[in-house]
């Protein structure tokens, strides 16, 4: 990420880069076959599958194979990073079919004040609570790095993005930008996330060239990609936690050269390597599994402690909560 994407989106470059960019390899530097199932260590599926999800992303399993992290961690007491570099290399490593999460599991509490061995939890919200784990490890607690270093972790470096929001008044074509950093997209499975919005009425927008309320489009593209782009379809109801199991296709390899701010047209790919699903009625109940994509270029089930082979067909029928995109 060099100086000029900083300063298009408002901040001011880096004042260190904790992790270059050019450190980050997105290709597996060492082929493996699956790697051990995770035991349920009572109801830690939601757990289990987002952990076998950052397993098997390319960049961030990489990384953490080499154990470059813990040789040179400062990080007083407890440190997600180092806990997830030991699962990593258990997970990968092992000749065992099985391992037992505790490393990750008895750190619950560290991870999110709120979560409670034996509870069920939302797949997504622990995802998110984890890689926020990991940023603030990478940052050895500190909070004295300006923005725009902390943007430059590993953690960011391979899942940070940025979208941008680009409000036009309809009356004068005055256009204004906002600018979002993202780790993870949401996307309302019940709307058209990239379509243009129209904001008018009682929802107009007070254009400043105008000095008035005005019609106006208002549209999303992403403005700086991710390395590795996770999407979480919105399933549960925000009101009710009721789930929404409307089908939606995703493909194998995506294409978001034309939802980008510069340049459209040119091709922006991704490739899927890991989808988690929920099977059940509700985000307090159920079951979560997961299909993930070694790197002997297989995929596979991993439903806790069971690992087994699948095709590509099946994993692209599925009713997905996560989809985990790499380019």
């Amino acid at each position: 990420m060099g100086n000029d994407s900083f300063i298009a989106e408002g901040k001011a470059p880096p004042q260190r880069i904790l992790f270059p960019m050019e450190k980050i390899c997105m290709a597996w530097q060492r082929r493996w076959g699956a790697g051990a199932g995770l035991t349920n260590l009572g109801n830690t599926c939601f757990l289990n599958s987002v952990l076998q999800c950052l397993t098997y992303t390319p960049p961030l399993a990489n990384y953490l194979l080499s154990r470059e992290h813990s040789q040179s961690c400062r990080q007083q007491g407890f440190c997600m990073m180092c806990r997830m570099e030991g699962h990593v290399n258990s997970v990968l490593r092992s000749s065992a079919s099985t391992v037992q999460p505790w490393a990750v599991v008895s750190a619950l509490t560290r991870i999110g004040e709120h979560f409670q061995l034996g509870m069920q939890e939302d797949a997504h919200e622990f995802l998110r609570y984890t890689v926020d784990a990991m940023q603030s490890a990478c940052l050895s607690g500190r909070s004295d790095w300006d923005i725009s270093s902390q943007s430059t972790t590993v953690v960011h470096q391979v899942f940070g993005g940025c979208l941008r929001s680009r409000v036009t008044c309809l009356s004068c074509k005055a256009v204004s930008d906002s600018y979002e950093a993202f780790l993870d997209v949401p996307l309302d499975i019940q709307e058209d996330f990239v379509r243009p919005e129209q904001l008018d009425g009682e929802n107009g927008y007070k254009c400043s060239k105008c000095e008035q309320l005005v019609t106006a489009s208002k549209r999303l593209t992403i403005h700086r990609p991710s390395n590795v782009l996770t999407v979480c379809l919105k399933r549960f109801d925000a009101f009710s936690g009721r789930k929404i199991s409307k089908a939606v296709e995703y493909p194998e390899y995506l294409d978001l050269g034309a939802y980008t701010s510069e340049a459209p047209g040119e091709s922006l790919l991704y490739s899927l390597y890991a989808v988690l699903v929920h099977k059940g009625f509700s985000c307090q109940a159920g079951h979560y599994y997961c299909f993930v994509k070694s790197s002997d270029g297989q995929w596979y089930k991993m439903d806790d402690d069971s690992v087994g082979l699948c095709d590509i067909e099946t994993v692209l029928c599925q009713r997905a909560y996560l989809l985990f995109y790499a380019r």
